[in-house]
């Protein structure tokens, strides 16, 4: 169906979906995103997208709303312009920290954003590691969740590391799940860091469980915002034992004070994905190295085309 198959972006992460591109050896679809003067979005589809099937690349990462509101308008336009599936690609799926009720009167923003998404017209979605997995059924919708997993895993390999010399560890029991499968690639042990969250952005680091001494710690987390609990997270095992610390993260947000806690973190290394584009940064912390996923994600959106298996992709 790749004759069918149109790839287009929205403004947050061109880099990605032109690498999604190359990989799909199809060109980027041709539209004009932009803003107007007094800052509302327009979107100008400038070639025939009837009964074609519509993959639109679009991270909800900052500016949040402009990008969430870029990619609503663009299913919008496609709908109207008589695409025949239109599959909003979200690489970091915004709002989903706010998944469940966690006092009397707040709102559940990963819900909501689901159903605007649903409601603008998209027939699908395809996104990677949510912040958490019930959010696939927030939506009305088939949702393709897709793992950096085996980017990451891969980048271990190159590194060399023995299983017996490395220790994946799970910031929180929130992520035990997604460590407990990364350590079985790897056929490394698991270490888990029991924390208390004073409350949002901010975490108190309290022990660890299991044994991480004289070990690499890989410190594996989907998303990295303020850094505080991964510089917290690498002092704790530090203190417990370990060699050395290497955090690994699917969508490094990196907002307010991340980059002077990295840098002041006894973090040797960082590892994100280009799910965010870091490109707008005024610097990045020396600390810090990119992973593209735009092949596995080039991957998933071939499959979801052709039909094929695209949990496949990560047994």
């Amino acid at each position: 169906m790749l004759d069918r198959l149109k790839l287009f972006t929205g403004n947050s992460n061109k880099e990605l979906a032109e690498k999604m591109a190359d990989y799909l050896c199809i060109p980027l679809g041709n539209a004009e995103v932009y803003s107007f003067s007094d800052g509302e979005t327009f979107i100008n589809i400038n070639e025939n997208v009837r009964g074609s099937d519509i993959f639109l690349v679009q991270s909800t990462s900052n500016p949040v709303d402009k990008n969430l509101i870029e990619l609503l308008i663009m299913i919008d336009a496609m709908k109207r312009a008589s695409a025949k599936r239109i599959t909003a690609v979200i690489p970091y799926y915004g709002y989903a920290r706010q998944d469940r009720k966690t006092a009397s009167r707040v709102p559940i923003t990963a819900k909501l954003v689901a159903d605007i998404i649903t409601t603008a017209g998209a027939n699908r979605v395809l996104s990677m590691d949510l912040h958490a997995g019930q959010i696939q059924g927030f939506f009305n919708i088939p949702v393709d969740h897709l793992y950096a997993a085996p980017v990451l895993v891969e980048h271990i390999k190159e590194k060399g590391y023995n299983s017996s010399d490395i220790v994946v560890v799970s910031p929180d029991t929130g992520a035990v799940e997604r460590a407990r499968a990364f350590a079985r690639h790897l056929g490394a042990n698991l270490a888990i860091i029991d924390k208390r969250r004073i409350k949002a952005n901010v975490a108190e680091v309290m022990n660890v469980i299991g044994d991480v001494r004289d070990k690499t710690a890989i410190l594996l987390d989907d998303m990295i915002d303020t850094a505080g609990t991964i510089a917290q997270g690498a002092e704790a095992l530090l203190n417990n034992g370990a060699k050395d610390v290497i955090a690994m993260v699917t969508h490094g947000v990196l907002s307010g004070e991340a980059m002077k806690r990295i840098d002041n973190s006894p973090i040797k290394e960082l590892i994100i994905t280009d799910t965010i584009d870091q490109k707008n940064r005024p610097e990045l912390s020396k600390k810090i190295k990119i992973l593209s996923v735009a092949n596995l994600l080039g991957e998933a959106v071939k499959r979801i085309s052709d039909e094929d298996s695209v949990s496949s992709l990560f047994i």
